[in-house]
């Protein structure tokens, strides 16, 4: 994880990783049999911490709307702290397997899924609902960190904010 604050995951090689933890090469071979599998482990261990992000805005924001909206504005400020961390998540996916949204087994989406059955408005299903609002938030943080966007917190919390209005 240290790492991917100065690089991205393509410029990671495992001789690195294991010069960087001060063992030799072949130790790290007992964890990971090769780059994909550290890869995985990686941004497994990254959505845990965007779920664990998103679950503290939303409790620090007191639940309901208003915490769904935080999850939201976390979402996209985890993308802004962790760059190469959020583009590893999304980049080492399924490639091409379409999953359903309340099937991904991550708790981060799982959150996602359970605001959603709770607060989509009348006549849209939560699965729109959740689908709309993840889109906004990464549509927003992929501006961001492309470097397409500068904006302050205060816009990021005022677009994903728009969202639940326009959804009421």
């Amino acid at each position: 994880m240290t790492l991917l604050a100065t690089r991205t995951a393509d410029d990671l090689s495992l001789r690195e990783v294991a010069r960087h933890v001060g063992v030799s090469a072949t130790a790290v071979y007992r964890h990971f049999p090769d780059k994909a599998a550290l890869i995985r482990a990686l941004a497994s261990e990254g959505l845990a911490m965007l779920g664990k992000a998103q679950h503290a805005a939303f409790d620090a924001a007191g639940g309901g709307t208003a915490g769904f909206s935080a999850t939201g504005a976390a979402y996209v400020r985890f993308a802004r702290r962790h760059t190469a961390l959020f583009r590893l998540i999304f980049a080492s996916g399924s490639h091409g397997e379409v999953m359903e949204l309340d099937e991904v087994p991550d708790d981060a989406m799982r959150f996602l899924m359970e605001n959603a059955a709770k607060l989509a408005p009348p006549g849209m299903t939560p699965r729109l609902f959740a689908l709309q609002a993840w889109s906004i938030a990464h549509g927003l943080a992929m501006l961001i960190i492309d470097g397409q966007l500068h904006v302050d917190d205060a816009t990021i919390d005022a677009v994903i904010d728009a969202h639940l209005v326009a959804a009421k």
